[in-house]
């Protein structure tokens, strides 16, 4: 694997599922593997568990990590071809991903999207820049359309959890005082899709997803239907994809409750606010498993790692 973009870069879930659980079991195993290698993290936008976990998987293969947050510590960098710089930015993408290059192995990229251009953040500019103009692989630890690093955590905790054979998971909105990115549900909803599972979507009518990433993704605006013998119920807020980024709808009537949940478990990427996205009663429960979810993070990272430099 030369990049690891989106979750379409997966060949096969199922046996990356199974490779992440051993790696889990041993996470010191490939330890020699990333000796002498340099992982560079660069974050355009704050993050804690993808920093973090992130870090603590290079650092299981032997890796280096170098952390950066771009936004604050680097020069303004220009994305733009035939731009004349004479404004805040100092740096061109075309020198900059060529200097990290030098310096990095792997390069690993996080920038969030604008929610006011649909047609810019769908471009991937930052990720696409650093790809184009790099001389090494390129992870995507959130971009302005996925989180693909996410989605494959989400899959790998579905699958420790599951105690059917095609449990039913569902996607669930919930209301959020923030207009927010479709990123984690985009990678989730692909996650899911090459899953053996029942997967349904529920959300307002004004907050359908992009539909060439839902496809033929059963959605169903009725919440309380949705989540009838769920057996997983994924949350989060995103803003509206075709009034983009505009919050259209803030019923408090779409929180999650303990009694909505029934017996299913309770999965969110986090942070999550409290009594806004979902009860106290929900995520202080035997029904949460955010925390497992959060764990795995390392391994589905360490998995990514591991795989782009078995390639090299």
């Amino acid at each position: 694997m030369d990049h690891y973009i989106s979750i379409n870069d997966i060949d096969n879930i199922n046996s990356w599922i199974e490779e992440a659980k051993e790696l889990k079991k041993n996470p010191l195993k490939y330890i020699e593997l990333g000796r002498n290698k340099t992982l560079g993290l660069l974050f355009f936008n704050s993050s804690l568990r993808t920093r973090l976990s992130t870090q603590k998987a290079a650092l299981n293969l032997g890796m280096n990590p170098i952390v950066m947050n771009v936004s604050g510590d680097a020069w303004g960098i220009e994305f733009g071809d035939g731009t004349v710089m004479n404004g805040n930015t100092a740096e061109h993408i075309k020198e900059a991903a060529a200097v990290v290059s030098q310096y990095c192995d792997i390069i690993a990229v996080r920038a969030f999207p604008t929610l006011n251009d649909k047609a810019k953040d769908e471009s991937e500019q930052v990720l696409m820049s650093f790809k184009k103009y790099a001389s090494v692989p390129i992870v995507n630890m959130e971009s302005a359309t996925g989180h693909p690093l996410q989605g494959l955590t989400d899959a790998i905790t579905i699958s420790e959890h599951a105690k059917t054979r095609k449990p039913k998971v569902v996607l669930s909105w919930a209301p959020h005082i923030k207009a927010l990115p479709h990123a984690v549900a985009n990678s989730f909803t692909q996650a899911m899709q090459k899953m053996d599972v029942e997967f349904v979507i529920t959300n307002p009518e004004c907050y359908n997803l992009n539909p060439e990433i839902t496809g033929k993704t059963s959605i169903i605006h009725n919440q309380e239907e949705a989540f009838k013998n769920a057996d997983f119920v994924y949350v989060k807020n995103w803003s509206s994809y075709e009034s983009y980024g505009q919050i259209l709808n803030t019923d408090p009537n779409w929180m999650i409750t303990k009694e909505k949940l029934g017996n299913a478990k309770f999965m969110h990427c986090l942070p999550v606010r409290r009594n806004v996205i979902v009860e106290d009663a929900v995520l202080d429960s035997d029904s949460s498993i955010v925390i497992q979810q959060a764990n795995n993070r390392t391994f589905a990272a360490q998995l990514v790692l591991k795989k782009i430099l078995e390639n090299a």
